[in-house]
């Protein structure tokens, strides 16, 4: 029988190494794939999750097992996604100036829109917020009560996220057939 997850975090947070390499081994298919969804880019969810995993054994000396080890550890992803947002936006902003950060942010999507597919593109444009849910929801195959609690919301909230993606994609569709 396999060693639950909430039993090898409390392990790995008290100093055990078997059952930190256990917890990795076990889940970092599903850091770098979530990572891989909130970024849009292989390099980038790689980095992720490295980074993650070295900061791994800090962070379980902080988990109160108040909720499953999965919920909280896709909080975990979806926070480090966040910082790495806000780092390289503050990178470009720095390489290319305050004013011009904008438009090269611009040009930037254009480049990846040409190069992905049309989903791809449109989940890009989509507000961070509505990019964690879907990732969660349809991406880590969540119910939208998991979801919610891995993003502290209630599950009211995340079901008018994901019907809010659907308003925004069909008007992006739309917008482009037009063109």
């Amino acid at each position: 029988m396999e060693t639950p997850d909430e039993t090898l975090a409390l392990a790995a947070a008290g100093g055990d190494r078997a059952a930190f390499a256990a917890l990795v081994t076990r889940h970092y298919d599903r850091i770098f794939g979530l990572g891989w969804r909130l970024t849009g880019s292989r390099a980038e969810a790689e980095d992720l999750a490295q980074e993650i995993c070295a900061a791994l054994p800090h962070r379980l000396r902080g988990w109160r097992a108040e909720a499953r080890f999965t919920t909280w550890l896709y909080r975990v992803v979806v926070n480090a996604a966040h910082d790495a947002r806000r780092r390289a936006a503050v990178r470009n902003r720095a390489a290319d100036g305050w004013g011009d950060w904008e438009i090269a942010r611009q040009e930037a999507m254009a480049e990846d829109r040409a190069a992905q597919d049309w989903l791809t593109a449109a989940m890009g444009r989509l507000p961070v917020e509505l990019r964690d849910t879907v990732a969660l929801v349809l991406g880590e195959e969540m119910t939208q009560a998991e979801a919610g609690a891995v993003l502290g919301l209630s599950e009211g909230t995340i079901a008018w996220r994901m019907s809010e993606v659907k308003k925004r994609l069909r008007a992006m569709a739309a917008e482009e057939a037009k063109a």
